[in-house]
């Protein structure tokens, strides 16, 4: 063939970068779905609903499961929310003193309390102290043992997320103070510590939410029919049923309080955002 023959060839192109690609996400699209059918078709509908969706179940639940078992696990966060902000703010202002020792010890107790799992926590709380401490009870019975079980564990995460936020504020402002005549703890009380508020306020919205699940732990403290939370409820109701619907709806209700959060969260931090730009 001679150079003018090839030259009237016509050139072969290959795919396109962005061909690939919309090829590519239409394969995973078909799997997908593929799977899904499958699932669909050979799962047996029939014994899950006799399972997990008895409706006369379901209905014997109510109205209980909200006004005792849904308040109860809200009450428990919420408390345990309070403690560990209080605690994790006095944590977080340690490991920033110029004082050694309170850092150190800051540290310590960060590195403790991430480490353990808190199921560790909430035994220790019910049975060490007790017998550490005899004759010695926490205020508030089991509420105030489940607050300080989740507070102690919340701080360590809130100390290292308000200490991220402090230092994120921008040091300008903290001599700004100073030139108007603040104190150093008046300037950080005052100026700082809203504003980084404001920048970690989603974050401690997260932790809020893995507190809400964490109350389920409130079982290995020993509770009577009155302080049950969420779990504790549908898992009691499953038993004397010998079936698992309350534990579906026990589920419903842990979604029916975090979908919102996350949906708060996710505002939250498009906000912050728009914000910074």
């Amino acid at each position: 063939m001679t150079q003018a023959d090839a030259a009237l060839q016509p050139k072969r192109k290959g795919l396109s970068r962005r061909r690939r690609r919309s090829l590519s996400r239409g394969a995973q699209y078909v799997v997908f779905v593929a799977a899904v059918i499958a699932f669909a078709v050979s799962a047996d509908w029939g014994r899950l609903k006799n399972q997990f969706a008895q409706g006369d179940i379901a209905r014997q639940m109510f109205p209980d499961v909200i006004t005792l078992a849904l308040k109860n696990t809200v009450v428990y966060t919420v408390t345990g929310f309070v403690v560990g902000l209080a605690l994790g703010m006095l944590i977080a202002l340690m490991r920033l003193s110029s004082v050694g020792p309170y850092r150190w010890l800051a540290g310590v107790y960060i590195e403790i309390f991430r480490g353990l799992p808190a199921l560790l926590i909430f035994i220790f709380i019910g049975v060490a102290v007790p017998l550490a401490f005899p004759g010695t009870e926490i205020v508030g019975g089991t509420y105030g043992k489940v607050a300080l079980a989740l507070g102690l564990v919340a701080a360590a995460y809130m100390a290292e997320t308000i200490r991220a936020g402090i230092q994120a504020v921008p040091k300008g402002q903290m001599e700004a103070a100073r030139s108007l005549g603040f104190s150093p703890a008046r300037a950080m009380i005052s100026i700082i510590v809203p504003q980084a508020f404001r920048i970690i306020l989603p974050p401690l919205t997260n932790e809020l939410v893995l507190l809400f699940k964490d109350s389920s732990l409130v079982l290995f403290l020993g509770v009577t029919l009155e302080e049950r939370e969420l779990s504790k409820y549908g898992r009691d109701l499953a038993s004397q049923t010998a079936n698992s619907t309350p534990i579906l709806v026990a589920g419903l209700c842990y979604l029916l309080v975090t979908i919102p959060l996350g949906f708060v969260v996710r505002r939250m931090e498009t906000k912050t955002q728009e914000a910074v730009r």
